[in-house]
């Protein structure tokens, strides 16, 4: 936890999907950390007849990548094969459908502590949980720790899970109820999160039930009517994402790109590259579900994008120019100059840093013999 590259890695995990009147597109990137601890499900048609049903998660790894990595292969059949989840006369209704899926989340965390005590507690790694469950009638979005998912409806924010930090007075009460403290608003000054899977030194409170440990694998379970004609789509994503960007701001800059591009991985990979250049230190992983009501391709914003491409490259051919016979300047100069100018048609949210690699393209252009030290440099830096 906590450790660096000297660069980020920017290779990108990419895939995409349709069915049950969905598109989604997903990416995740390792970015500046030492380890890809992220990980991600994607799976539209679920088991036991509920070919209607689909469910996508992002499970944000810390301390190591086993708990996202094992979550994310079984969790769901935690979720659907339990009794609750099922309900009494094998009929699901929306109280039936919450309550399973948390009993899902306590069992795989207590199946995974079993699992850890047999290799005699060699895994200390945990990992946060954000997903949805689409039925034909419902969105169920289901949070434990500080990933988030948002709902786009109407072209506004309608609905976003609330993260669990220690410093939540309820999540800070139960944390000293446990005998535990918040400091610097970790527990015990250590932890960032209040609720994950895994993490067992957090759970060891004699006398205390699994929700009622310093950390608790307990979702909120959130569920919201589908709108066919006014739901959009959902964003799922790590903290690496929100670090950097606010629930408004990725909803504005989603809506832009699909109107520029129906190809979702695309956007999504936009997405993890703009929020590396805003300063992301973190892995970062998104998922993108478009429902049939998404924006569509326009082509006055292609047009817009296209021009607002050409003026870019046109300006960081002028600024090189400028410089003349003092020599090329470096790629920081180019985008402090362009981050004091007034640069119309701007990507919302994204602004400046979603357009620095049309920037670094034309600059590595006309300068071949770049020091490559500057490529991978955060936009924080530049200004």
């Amino acid at each position: 936890m906590g450790a660096f590259l000297d660069k980020p890695k920017m290779e990108k995990h990419n895939a995409h999907g349709q069915g049950n009147e969905l598109r989604y597109g997903l990416s995740s990137m390792q970015g500046w950390r030492v380890e890809m601890e992220d990980a991600h499900t994607a799976v539209i048609g679920l088991p036991n007849g509920l070919d209607a049903w689909s469910f996508f998660a992002v499970y944000d790894g810390h301390a190591g990548s086993q708990v996202a990595k094992y979550c994310c292969e079984h969790l769901l059949d935690h979720i659907t094969s339990n009794q609750d989840f099922k309900g009494t006369d094998g009929h699901l209704s929306v109280w039936s459908v919450k309550n399973g899926i948390r009993t899902g989340f306590l069992q795989i965390d207590e199946h995974m502590r079993v699992i850890s005590e047999k290799k005699h507690g060699a895994d200390r790694s945990g990992s946060t949980a954000v997903g949805v469950m689409l039925s034909p009638t419902h969105i169920y979005f289901i949070n434990c720790g500080d990933s988030r998912g948002l709902l786009c409806r109407n072209k506004k924010v309608h609905f976003f899970t609330q993260d669990h930090k220690p410093s939540n007075p309820l999540e800070k009460e139960r944390i000293q109820n446990a005998g535990g403290s918040v400091m610097i608003q970790r527990v015990n000054g250590s932890l960032a999160v209040s609720r994950a899977l895994g993490d067992f030194d957090y759970k060891c409170v004699h006398g205390k039930g699994p929700t009622e440990q310093l950390v608790s694998p307990e979702p909120e379970v959130y569920e919201i009517e589908r709108s066919e004609e006014d739901d959009q789509f959902i964003i799922l994503a790590c903290d690496g994402i929100w670090d950097v960007m606010g629930n408004e701001e990725l909803c504005d800059f989603v809506w832009s790109r699909l109107e520029v591009t129906d190809d979702l991985e695309r956007v999504c990979n936009e997405i993890v590259d703009t929020c590396l250049y805003k300063g992301s230190r973190d892995n970062m992983s998104v998922v993108l579900i478009c429902f049939p009501s998404a924006p569509k391709v326009l082509p006055e914003a292609v047009k817009r994008e296209a021009e607002l491409d050409k003026y870019l490259e046109g300006r960081v051919e002028d600024i090189i120019k400028k410089q003349g016979e003092e020599g090329v300047p470096d790629l920081v100069h180019v985008m402090r100059t362009l981050a004091s100018e007034t640069i119309p048609n701007l990507p919302p949210g994204g602004e400046l840093a979603s357009k620095r690699s049309v920037i670094e393209a034309v600059y590595n252009r006309l300068n071949p013999y770049r020091n490559d030290d500057t490529d991978s440099a955060s936009t924080d830096d530049m200004w």
